[in-house]
């Protein structure tokens, strides 16, 4: 799976002023560096539960087959569009009567292409996260993101590292951490 994120998440101002609350920064010298630690704990909460906390535009490279192929990113909220990608890396986009999607109550994006075409590879444009806006995520999996751009704040200086979350951010993010069998 190859993602990239086409359009991030709008941070609302809410989410830096936690931050620096939690902080006791009250000055904004600080607020570039501060902005981007929450966007590291974004990324990093999604690794940890399993699930893209807010909402962003997104695109995976897919093989081009007839079988259903589920994409890694989720929750999926929308599919917008697929674009056969020809060997020199030319796009063109399929007709949607050209393949079929499925979002399953999971939010796990499924594609497959209902005819075959000359191209091996697959861009599939989709919407995916949980929430749409910093104040619609739920209040555990706000916390967290806080706790942990606050503690990467804290330890910039320091030749410490963690391998996971703190144990306090764990324990907030366990109840949305999504397992697998295997």
């Amino acid at each position: 799976m190859k993602r990239a994120i086409t359009a991030p998440p709008t941070l609302a101002p809410t989410a830096l002023a936690e931050l620096k609350a939690w902080l006791g920064i009250s000055t904004t010298r600080d607020d570039a560096e501060l902005t981007g630690l929450i966007r590291t704990a974004l990324e990093l909460c999604e690794g940890f539960i399993g699930a893209m906390p807010l909402a962003s535009d997104c695109e995976e490279v897919l093989p081009a087959t007839g079988e259903w192929q589920a994409l890694a990113t989720r929750p999926v909220q929308a599919i917008t569009g697929v674009l056969a990608i020809a060997t020199n890396g030319t796009r063109t986009a399929i007709s949607a009567s050209d393949y079929e999607i499925d979002i399953d109550a999971e939010g796990t994006g499924r594609l497959r292409l209902a005819r075959p075409i000359d191209q091996t590879r697959l861009a599939v444009r989709f919407t995916a996260g949980m929430a749409e806006s910093w104040d619609t995520l739920p209040d555990a999996i706000q916390q967290g993101l806080v706790r942990w751009a606050a503690h990467q704040h804290r330890m910039r200086d320091s030749d410490k590292s963690i391998a996971g979350p703190p144990a306090s951010v764990a324990a907030l993010w366990r109840p949305w951490r999504r397992m697998r069998i295997a």
